[in-house]
């Protein structure tokens, strides 16, 4: 018996070995990417699938995708100082509607605590200015479109905090591009640029998220980086997860952080999208940041964003 339990346990090992493999790197237009087994044994296409997502703008168009749909929305905001404190917080319930070509929100509750607006209705905090620019819509707004090929982030005719918001949604929402007229930072953030990309480690893997299968593309800076070029690094880690039938993306969470004499920044964000009949939409944003720019007061800020009940 001892020696047909031996037996038994050799060929597990041995068909263990059989089908467990190591990594696999492969070097594509000068770039190391690892493979892992699964993938590896699924004769995929790495190739095709690199250009892809090199070249995928469907992550900032689901953003935009928010400018031609009715929905609502769960909002809850809460900003602290630089001890930590609380100083205001914001929960409501909005709707969007959207009808012939233009948009409008109602507000159905609200309810704010501290220094969230400041006397004359303004927000008191570029964070929170920031979310309204994505998720609430003043007054009536018309004429606004989803296309996203040949549209940039335009920071042209604008200057001081202006800008500094239009650089900021580009760095969040558009990750790994270049942000022009970002000081020390514009190119670093350009992580397929062959002097950004050996920085990095990419790793090409296939899991379930969400009950979908999935490919996951995950960016993390090299472990044995010098100094000097730890400095450069901008984003500390980005996952997606690509919904393995469709390549569409469903998830992506990534970690950025950078400082200079002008402004720093150290920010966590996880999206969750969904399928709204044939546009991409963000489902759930949750962010955790904490950033500083000259001349204003350091904010840091948790908010969640959960969007439902969407409608053409």
């Amino acid at each position: 018996m001892m020696k047909q339990w031996l037996i038994l346990s050799l060929l597990t090992a041995v068909s263990f070995c059989a089908f467990s493999q190591e990594d696999t790197t492969v070097v594509y237009k000068n770039q190391s990417f690892t493979l892992t087994d699964v993938v590896i044994r699924n004769n995929f296409d790495y190739p095709a699938f690199i250009e892809y997502v090199k070249n995928d703008t469907t992550f900032y168009k689901a953003f935009r995708n928010l400018r031609v749909l009715s929905f609502s929305s769960y909002n809850d905001i809460i900003l602290k100082n630089k001890k930590g404190a609380v100083t205001a917080t914001m929960q409501s319930t909005t709707r969007q509607t959207y009808a012939n070509g233009c948009r409008t929100m109602e507000v159905k509750d609200e309810k704010t605590t501290g220094d969230f607006y400041k006397g004359d209705g303004s927000y008191n905090y570029t964070t929170a200015e920031m979310y309204a620019g994505l998720f609430f819509t003043k007054g009536k707004v018309c004429g606004e479109t989803n296309i996203v090929k040949g549209t940039t982030f335009n920071t042209r005719g604008k200057s001081g905090m202006a800008k500094h918001k239009e650089q900021l949604k580009q760095l969040f929402f558009n990750p790994g591009n270049r942000i022009p007229g970002l000081p020390m930072i514009a190119n670093k953030v350009a992580i397929f640029d062959e002097d950004v990309a050996k920085l990095y480690d990419f790793k090409i893997d296939k899991q379930d998220y969400r009950g979908y299968p999935c490919y996951v593309f995950t960016i993390r800076p090299k472990k044995d980086l010098s100094a000097w070029d730890r400095s450069n690094i901008v984003i500390d880690e980005m996952t997606t997860w690509f919904n393995a039938r469709t390549l569409e993306i469903i998830g992506r969470n990534y970690s950025l952080s950078y400082k200079t004499g002008v402004y720093d920044f150290d920010v966590d964000m996880e999206v969750q999208l969904e399928k709204v009949g044939e546009l991409l939409v963000p489902k759930v944003l949750r962010y955790v940041g904490n950033w500083n720019v000259m001349f204003k007061k350091r904010e840091i800020a948790n908010f969640t964003a959960t969007l439902f009940d969407f409608k053409r």
